[in-house]
Parts: C-alpha cells; structure tokens; sequence
C-alpha cells in the first residue's frame, strides 16, 4: 500500500461568514463547510486512526444540550446559506444549533473528537436538515469514524446536500476496508458530473483505492492526466503532486519521486502536506 502520510485530503468543516480556517459552520467544494469548505487536506490511506471506534461517545448521555460552548461563539458566525437552513426551527433552538456548528468547525483540526461532539449536539436538536448531518458526517471522517461518517454523509445527500460529497463518501468506503467500492464509485456517473477540486479529489481517493490492492501502475495512470501540471500552485496541486511522488516512491522510482515532492512543497504554500519532510528524507537516503 502507498503510504499516505499527508493529512487527510479535502478537508471539510463548518464555515463561518468570512470563511477563514476553523471559525465557523461545514459544506465545501466538495462542498460547503457544515457545508464545509475545503482546505486542501483530505484523502488517501493515512486517516485519524486505524480502526473504527468502540464504545459509546462519552457524551452520548448528555442529552441534546451536549458540551459547553464557549460564550464567544455567536451563531452570526454560522455561514449564511447554512443559516438559512435553520430557519424552519425556533430561534432559540436554531441559535444553539448554529453555535455548536461553529464550535465544531473550530475544533475540526485540533480536536475532531470534540467536534463530533458538538455536531452530534446539534443532529440531536435538528436531525432533518441536510446541513447538519452534513457536519456531523464530516466530524466523523476526521475522526476517523468511518461508518458513522458514511451513513451521515449518505443521508445529508438524501435530505439534498449540494455539497459534493462524493469523495469523502468513497474515501470512508476506503477506511472500511472497501477500495473496489470506493474504485466503483469513482467510475459512476456521479463522480462524471464531478470537476475542479471536487474531481481531483476523487482521483487522489481512488488512486489511493488502487494502492490498497498493490495495483500501483494503475494508480499512477490515474494521476497522470493534465492537472498534473508542475505550474499549478494551491493547496490541491501540492496534494496531487504528493500523490503522485508517493506512488512513484511505493514502484521504486526513488528519483523520480522526489521531482514530484520537491513540486508538492513548492506548490504547498499553505502547508498541508509533509512535502518538505519528504525531501529531505529522500535527499538524506541519497546522500553517500
């Protein structure tokens, strides 16, 4: 198997008003953020951890008031699009709902568990609004809960999600143990409609699915298409390159390899993956 050692590609989590990092609601580009936005880490074999987790969450008998929100979190914050889903609920209940998705979008990247909690906290108020089982689905992938994330983000596409959730779905089908569905998704007819971001994502996803069964070529002839392009900077590109330097490493072709890291961390100019470290550790390993 490829190894992965990127963060968890596409990342998603709920979007605040100004749309910075980690202040606010989930969709991304693949979708929003509660809708999450993407900020470019997000796939692949290395996930939050290796096996799905036991036991109940330790606040699942809290009830749906769950944890504490810190005060200065406002549910102003909450996106707008998102905000407009919770309009069917009373203002009380639509205002602790908003505030716990800002709180889990805010821990996404330090502390998922404790923004699944909140996203749960939120479900338990409002389980009928796409948004935010949207979040609860997005928490659970960076959790590394790959069923639960799977069986939210299946219903949040049910409820009508636009998000393009495609990729998180067939990267969960990954962490179960499942590439062949993961590959199957990537060649339907959704994943048809997909571009962009959204696009590359699933190709990274299934390419890493065709490193799970040792079918390495296979994988790099995924990869190798035109947004493979050693101009392209962003967050995307550095993912795409290190996707590609990885596979290329796993089938022996060491120098080649690190062409494609050193592009990954030049092209990385928000730092969402270790390209730098894989330089030097291949330049080291060079080194007489």
């Amino acid at each position: 198997m490829v190894e992965d050692r990127q963060s968890r590609g596409g990342e998603r989590r709920p979007r605040s008003t100004s749309g910075s990092e980690g202040s606010g609601g989930a969709r991304g580009s693949q979708g929003r953020r509660p809708r999450t936005e993407r900020d470019g880490r997000w796939s692949g074999p290395g996930r939050a951890r290796s096996a799905q987790p036991q036991g109940a969450s330790p606040d699942a008998a809290k009830g749906p008031e769950g944890p504490p929100i810190p005060q200065e979190i406002e549910a102003r914050q909450l996106a707008p699009d998102v905000r407009r889903e919770l309009s069917t609920l009373d203002k009380a209940t639509a205002d602790a709902v908003a505030r716990h998705l800002v709180a889990a979008g805010q821990l996404l990247d330090d502390d998922p568990e404790a923004a699944l909690r909140h996203a749960r906290a939120a479900r338990a108020r409002a389980s009928r609004i796409a948004a935010i089982r949207e979040a609860v689905g997005i928490a659970a992938y960076h959790s590394g809960d790959w069923a639960q994330a799977l069986s939210e983000l299946r219903a949040a596409r049910r409820m009508g999600s636009k998000s393009a959730l495609l990729p998180l779905i067939a990267d969960c089908e990954r962490g179960l143990g499942r590439p062949e569905r993961a590959i199957e998704l990537a060649r339907g007819p959704e994943a048809a409609q997909l571009s962009g971001d959204a696009a590359d994502e699933l190709r990274i996803v299934a390419a890493g699915a065709r490193a799970d069964l040792g079918q390495l070529e296979q994988a790099l002839a995924l990869l190798s298409t035109p947004q493979l392009d050693p101009n392209r900077t962003g967050s995307m590109a550095a993912r795409l390159f290190y996707a590609y330097a990885d596979t290329l490493l796993a089938l022996g072709r060491e120098d080649e390899a690190l062409q494609w890291f050193l592009r990954s961390a030049g092209a990385d100019i928000e730092g969402v993956t270790d390209a730098e470290d894989r330089v030097e550790e291949l330049g080291a390993a060079e080194t007489p």
